[in-house]
């Protein structure tokens, strides 16, 4: 039996893939040099590292929306990247773009999130703000795959290949860096953006039915779940004839909707890569706004989602209950830190001052911690 050596599989590439993906083997490369593996492209090995990696796994522990007590089936921030990653290669597949890239950025994308959901962000960014800083979890990713893990000798980090960490680096959706205007990305880096945001659109609505926060009646006003249960009548049976399980109803439903989704971004792209006139990756860096999107029409529908889905599920009042008993939580614990340093562990209390200030290297820590992790510390010390 024949192996597919690296150079097999990087002439593949040349031989598959559009004139504007990117190969990895034209990429930028590694920021500290290292030999060539024998099976994997690097942008195979760059996943593999970030799948092995301990910020990695803690994702397991770290809340999406829902926090761990409100059931086994509610997505976590591990689960929501995996659901990123598989949706981001079956767009890039589809786009005949480098499948491979785009996992890795997908998988990477979360790593520096905080406990406790976005409303941990919002609070150790207002931490940070006391210090003259801010934290902003797309750039906590990036310090982890450059920065904190520590898996080499003769580095820190991961040592990713570049078009790894610009596509952390410049990660955005509406609810990262959206105040800032973001050019120069790749396809595969604005794959992932949409990725990101069809997977938490998608299982939000699933965990939003599971956990009773809304009906699959009062969802009859969103013009998506509209279409997408007309779909799954025409290929099922309508309740008059056939009864369909809620729970088979809405799994299928949702499930439309992704296929929806994607379908508009792909045909969205492929109009706006002919307008453009794209040839070639350089064209796709030098383009000012970006060519993987919603088109104008289905964007108002997910906007209507969008919508619906902040007012009943990301305030209402049994997720802002957990938020803000999350957020007294990371506070406490960063004062607590921040006057007491040496409870901090040995490796983050040596880097103090060298290379970075105390608020930096508490910021650092309670970054990375699960929420069970950071409510049971803040109990213990």
């Amino acid at each position: 039996m024949m192996i597919a050596a690296k150079h097999t599989l990087e002439q593949r590439e040349k031989k598959l893939l559009a004139h504007y993906a990117v190969l990895s083997s034209e990429s930028a490369g590694r920021e500290f040099p290292e030999k060539s593996d024998l099976t994997r492209t690097e942008f195979q090995r760059d996943r593999d590292r970030i799948i092995h990696c301990k910020a990695f796994r803690r994702l397991s522990g770290k809340t999406q929306v829902f926090v761990a007590t409100y059931g086994d089936h509610f997505r976590d921030r591990l689960t929501h990247t995996l659901e990123v990653a598989q949706v981001a290669r079956d767009m890039a597949r589809s786009l005949k773009l480098n499948e491979d890239l785009c996992e890795a950025i997908a998988l990477a994308h979360d790593l520096g999130h905080t406990p406790f959901g976005h409303a941990g962000e919002f609070t150790l960014n207002e931490i940070m703000e006391e210090f003259g800083l801010h934290f902003e979890h797309n750039e906590q990713s990036k310090r982890i795959v450059e920065v904190l893990e520590k898996q080499f000798p003769h580095f820190d980090g991961l040592n990713l290949m570049y078009e790894v960490r610009q596509g952390l680096a410049k990660h955005q959706t509406l609810y990262d860096q959206r105040t800032k205007k973001i050019m120069g990305k790749t396809l595969e880096a604005q794959v992932v953006d949409l990725a990101d945001e069809i997977a938490y659109h998608n299982h939000d609505l699933d965990d939003g039915l599971r956990s009773d926060l809304f009906s699959l009646k009062e969802l009859q006003q969103l013009t998506l779940w509209r279409e997408a249960l007309e779909a799954v009548y025409k290929k099922y049976g309508r309740p008059s004839r056939k009864k369909l399980d809620p729970v088979v109803l809405r799994h299928r439903a949702v499930s439309h909707i992704i296929s929806l989704m994607i379908n508009d971004v792909l045909e969205t792209a492929q109009k706006r890569l002919r307008q453009a006139k794209i040839r070639n990756l350089a064209g796709i860096l030098k383009c000012k706004k970006n060519l993987i999107g919603f088109s104008a029409s289905f964007e108002k529908k997910v906007k209507q989602l969008r919508k619906f889905l902040w007012e009943r599920m990301y305030q209402s009042p049994q997720v802002l209950k957990h938020s803000r008993r999350g957020q007294r939580i990371l506070k406490n614990l960063f004062w607590r830190l921040y006057r007491e340093p040496k409870l901090l562990p040995r490796r983050f209390y040596e880097r103090i001052d060298a290379p970075d200030p105390l608020s930096v290297v508490v910021k650092d820590y309670i970054a990375g911690c699960t929420d069970q992790f950071a409510t049971e510390l803040v109990q213990r010390i």
